[in-house]
């Protein structure tokens, strides 16, 4: 007991553990995976009071409070909803026990100790997030372009047409602009990153 209340008071017991693949099934996090949507883990950082799990779809976190309760919250951020930004990684020093990696998801921050001795697979992390979240800052680009574009068409529309006109073609307008974003976000929200996770990480 005073090892573990030790090791909370020096923040040692947060100091994450890179899982083997062959180990995912052992960890809680896992059974939050939506296996039946071929939701597949790509990697899980486990330290004494919380779980970091990567998906093709998502950050699942298991949030523990301290290494001496087992009360956790789960939370759930996928990146279809949730963009990836400032992505840093930050090495050990001679003396550190400890690599960090560091990124926000959506308005949530989040930095994360794991052994030195990791480093390798957390360079493989670094670059996939770095990744994804060069993806999602042009798609976001591409998505807001299209909606400008579709805009500026509306207007024209309205301006050069009489309102006899206008009220004949609203309902066909209003279908091609629905169906033009409904196109651009599924071109541009991408829901799946599976194949960014698989060029960077090898499991």
């Amino acid at each position: 007991m005073f090892k573990r209340v030790a090791a909370d008071a020096l923040g040692l017991s947060d100091i994450g553990e890179i899982i083997d693949p062959q180990d995912f099934d052992k960890v809680d996090a896992d059974d939050y995976v939506m296996h039946e949507d071929n939701e597949k883990i790509y990697c899980l950082i486990k330290s004494k009071t919380d779980e970091y799990c990567f998906t093709n779809l998502a950050l699942i976190h298991l949030d523990g409070s301290s290494a001496l309760s087992k009360k956790r919250l789960l939370k759930r951020f996928s990146y279809h909803d949730h963009d990836i930004r400032d992505v840093l990684l930050e090495t050990a020093g001679t003396v550190d026990l400890d690599a960090e990696i560091k990124f926000s998801i959506g308005s949530t921050s989040y930095s994360i100790d794991v052994k030195k001795t990791q480093i390798e697979h957390l360079k493989d992390l670094y670059k996939t997030l770095y990744s994804i979240s060069a993806i999602q800052k042009e798609n976001s680009h591409h998505y807001r372009t299209a909606e400008r574009s579709i805009e500026l068409t509306s207007n024209t529309v309205h301006r050069s047409s009489s309102s006899t006109t206008l009220k004949e073609q609203f309902k066909e307008i209003n279908q091609h602009i629905f169906n033009w974003l409904h196109s651009a976000r599924k071109a541009y929200c991408r829901k799946d990153f599976g194949e960014i996770f698989e060029k960077y990480i090898n499991n």
